[in-house]
């Protein structure tokens, strides 16, 4: 099955660079095909893919000053990771968007590096809109005045049409989203990645690491299956020189919209979040309990803050990013309101 053609991309930046296309394995003591060395180590003798190491462009990539000029209007970048798929990793992007987005001041983008799975531009009611371009780059799809959107979904011609690509293809894509994407003056750009720790991830913490962002947040759900994985993710953020803003336990616990009790669907059984923080000396920020409404409201593309303000998950959520706040050195959001008040009272 061929896959699938993204006439936009094609047109405005032509192919992304692929990496060497190599005619065997790399040996055992293979310097890569972008060292320095590539083609001229001694593990390089009799190799067949001598002459295409030895031909491959070298050196830093040359997109990284355009990614760093892009990204300096941004003032706060924030990845959203979980080495597990199902713990409700977008479900939780999405509300912390729209978190943030209560501030009408505040300008808030969400860009969705899931390029197998964009679930974003569902859960925040844009899907079905296509992406504008300008002399000055690609557009964002804004859910609402200062709440703007960046997906593959997008670009797709059909909402059920599959993303059948190799790495270097995803990895072009990645590095359009950070280049060629004018994302403008923004308070917080959310970054939602997949599960694992392979292709995506290691663009996106490349492509960014010079740019100054913040940080990751992890996702995860109480149960030892999803912390095996958390685990792993931690350790790639710490390999990648990404630091861990902390951890969030979703799914914490089930509340009732009626009666508001609250029951265990997902039991700790060796501690959850709480205790892998402890483990591993990391920041603990909080839990979201599960609400039925999420789903809904995620499925509809609604703001969950909007439709249930009530809800248990929203109160915890505010709780998380008091808390980061808290561990980036940031003010309180009711010292932000004061000081916003006091300025309109002078003017």
């Amino acid at each position: 099955m061929a896959a699938v053609a993204l006439p936009l991309q094609a047109n405005i930046m032509g192919p992304p660079p692929a990496d060497p296309q190599l005619v065997a394995p790399e040996p055992e003591h293979c310097p890569g095909p972008s060292s320095d060395l590539a083609g001229k180590g001694d593990a390089c003798a009799g190799c067949p893919n001598q002459q295409i190491c030895a031909t491959a462009p070298k050196g830093p990539d040359p997109d990284l000053p355009l990614i760093n000029a892009r990204m300096s209007t941004i003032a706060h970048k924030l990845l959203i990771i979980s080495g597990k798929g199902g713990v409700g990793k977008s479900t939780f992007t999405s509300m912390l968007a729209h978190a943030f987005a209560q501030s009408p001041s505040t300008q808030v983008g969400v860009c969705d590096i899931d390029i197998c799975g964009p679930s974003i531009p569902r859960m925040m009611g844009a899907l079905g809109e296509s992406i504008h371009s300008s002399s000055s780059g690609w557009s964002p799809v804004y859910v609402a005045d200062n709440l703007g959107v960046m997906s593959i979904q997008f670009m797709l011609p059909g909402k059920d049409d599959a993303i059948i690509w190799r790495g270097p293809k995803k990895n072009g894509l990645i590095k359009q989203f950070l280049k060629d994407v004018e994302w403008g003056v923004l308070d917080w750009l959310l970054v939602d990645t997949p599960p694992g720790t392979s292709d995506e991830h290691l663009s996106v913490c490349g492509y960014l690491k010079g740019t100054g962002v913040d940080g990751a947040v992890v996702v995860t759900t109480p149960q030892e299956v999803a912390l095996l994985d958390v685990r792993k993710e931690i350790d790639f953020c710490r390999k990648a020189g990404i630091e861990v803003l902390g951890v969030v336990e979703n799914m914490s616990g089930f509340v009732c919209p009626n009666c508001e009790g609250e029951s265990q669907i997902f039991h700790a059984t060796t501690g959850g979040a709480r205790a892998l923080c402890k483990e591993m000396n990391i920041p603990f920020l909080g839990a979201v309990p599960l609400d039925p409404r999420i789903g809904v409201a995620c499925d509809y593309g609604e703001s969950f803050f909007d439709a249930y303000p009530e809800s248990p998950a929203c109160e915890g959520l505010m709780g998380i990013i008091g808390k980061l706040r808290e561990g980036m050195g940031l003010p309180p959001l009711e010292s932000e309101g004061v000081e916003e008040e006091e300025e309109e009272e002078e003017e």
